[in-house]
């Protein structure tokens, strides 16, 4: 897949979004236009080393797990912590952080150095790229400022789309991972944005969370309608 062929309505409509033979396609663009452009056509992008060369596989899903704000689901345990208030919730204070704890929490991911790069490309040179900003969410425990969850992913116009995120595995922090997930949500509701683009909907958490699930075309519906 090219820029050219994300950039051609034709193809994009005719070729890639009706084909529901194929979701993943594959790059050998690394360029921060490429990966940009791609999140803006509804793909989610990750990576793999193909004959020992790195490449982008940008996905246009069969099936989106969205979760509308007024649907989410708060466990009793999650609103005893929020009760009990000792989190701070930041965005974007540190994105390379994020980054490097998501890296220790899934060693051997898509989430390699040469992906990290273009990300940290597009975060130092946000200014050149309209309607897209890449977002890290942090939580950190009140007390000593210890950072015990998190997630990156990116705004396209009203929409937030998660990438990867973690959790610290320590019993003292069980279900703070819910509780970032619980307040990204409040996060977004009152900040503008319209919708949640969780991607993949056959891990268990996300539809425990109040996430629907959409087919490829109804999610490209909404899609459109949001960014």
């Amino acid at each position: 897949m090219t820029l050219e062929d994300l950039q051609d309505e034709e193809i994009l409509n005719n070729h890639i979004y009706s084909n529901m033979k194929e979701n993943y396609y594959w790059s050998d663009d690394l360029s921060c236009e490429f990966y940009v452009e791609a999140a803006k056509k509804g793909f989610i992008t990750t990576s793999m080393y193909h004959n020992n060369q790195f490449v982008l596989l940008p996905e246009i899903q069969f099936d989106y797990a969205v979760l509308d704000f007024n649907d989410i689901k708060v466990s009793k345990k999650v609103k005893k912590l929020i009760q009990e208030n000792n989190y701070i919730l930041d965005i974007s204070q540190n994105f390379e952080k994020v980054l490097e704890q998501i890296n220790a929490y899934h060693p051997n991911s898509w989430l390699t150095e040469e992906y990290c790069n273009i990300l940290n490309n597009i975060k130092i040179n946000s200014s050149l790229y309209q309607n897209f900003n890449l977002i890290s969410i942090e939580l950190y425990e009140k007390n000593d400022k210890k950072l015990i969850s998190g997630e990156i992913g990116y705004q396209i116009g009203s929409i937030y789309t998660s990438l990867s995120g973690f959790t610290t595995k320590n019993k003292k922090y069980n279900n703070w991972g819910k509780l970032q997930l619980v307040l990204l949500n409040n996060y977004l509701k009152t900040n503008g944005f319209k919708m949640w683009n969780l991607g993949h909907p056959q891990l268990q958490y996300k539809v425990d969370l109040g996430a629907k699930i959409y087919n490829r075309k109804e999610f490209l519906e909404l899609w459109n309608k949001n960014k």
